[in-house]
């Protein structure tokens, strides 16, 4: 737990970003966009693995939660909701502030931390998420081992990330930050990991993947779960047994 993962100037990157981020149409649209997507993949994961009702709506009750790489609480809050205790993790100091205000405002109890995940105190939790993260550390297999060491017994963990082909090149990198529609820089295409990477990664850690789906562009609604992994993609893992 002693790797320190985080590349200072991805962080300093998305915490200029911090002010804007609940802004559905500032700097983090596509973010908004890409959430319910995000969410309903989580509440399916989360339903399968507890065997919770799909009309439950604390799915988290008397659960813990842990987002690494939090932001300023577009996932940590409505995990919250689901009823879960919830911790959120950032790199930038400044994403934290915006996200403890912001919860505050919304009468959520989210428990807050900057910095390196190997800092925070000594815990586990049963649901470990990391949205679009793993792509901007500076050692992959170090963060996931240090996600891995805060999954409790019987837990759930969630991943996504983009995937590493000339599509994600040309779309999301190229394309998407020539057109603003995410901050240019926030992408380094050379840092994406194939699917079967990230399996690697999770496999080498001791999880088993239990789970993977694509999540690419829908004319009707942003972004649809299923079909091509070319662009993005999530993946569910938990203890072998």
């Amino acid at each position: 737990m002693s790797a320190a993962t985080i590349n200072p100037h991805e962080a300093a990157h998305f915490g200029a970003l911090a002010a804007d981020w609940w802004d559905p149409h500032g700097s983090s649209a596509m973010l908004h966009k890409l959430n319910p997507v995000r969410l309903a993949y989580i509440r399916a994961q989360i339903d399968a693995h507890w065997h919770v009702g799909a009309r439950e709506r604390f799915a988290l009750a008397g659960r813990t939660a842990i987002d690494v790489g939090c932001g300023a609480g577009l996932l940590a809050e409505p995990l919250a909701r689901m009823g879960g205790q919830v911790t959120g993790v950032d790199a930038a100091p400044e994403n934290i502030a915006a996200a403890s205000a912001h919860a505050v405002g919304q009468g959520l109890e989210i428990d807050y931390f900057a910095g390196e995940l190997a800092a925070f105190p000594p815990a586990t939790f049963d649901l470990v998420t990391s949205m679009e993260v793993v792509e901007h550390v500076t050692d992959p297999a170090a963060f996931i081992a240090g996600l891995t060491a805060r999954l409790a017994p019987g837990g759930l963990m969630i991943l996504s990330t983009p995937n590493r082909t000339m599509l994600s090149k040309l779309l999301l990198v190229e394309a998407a930050e020539r057109v603003g529609a995410v901050p240019r820089g926030t992408h380094d295409w050379d840092q994406f990991l194939k699917p079967e990477e990230l399996t690697k990664l999770l496999e080498g850690a001791g999880l088993e993947v239990v789970d993977r789906t694509g999540l690419s562009p829908s004319p009707a609604k942003g972004f649809k779960l299923g079909g091509s992994e070319a662009l993005n993609y999530l993946v569910a893992a938990r203890w072998p047994g």
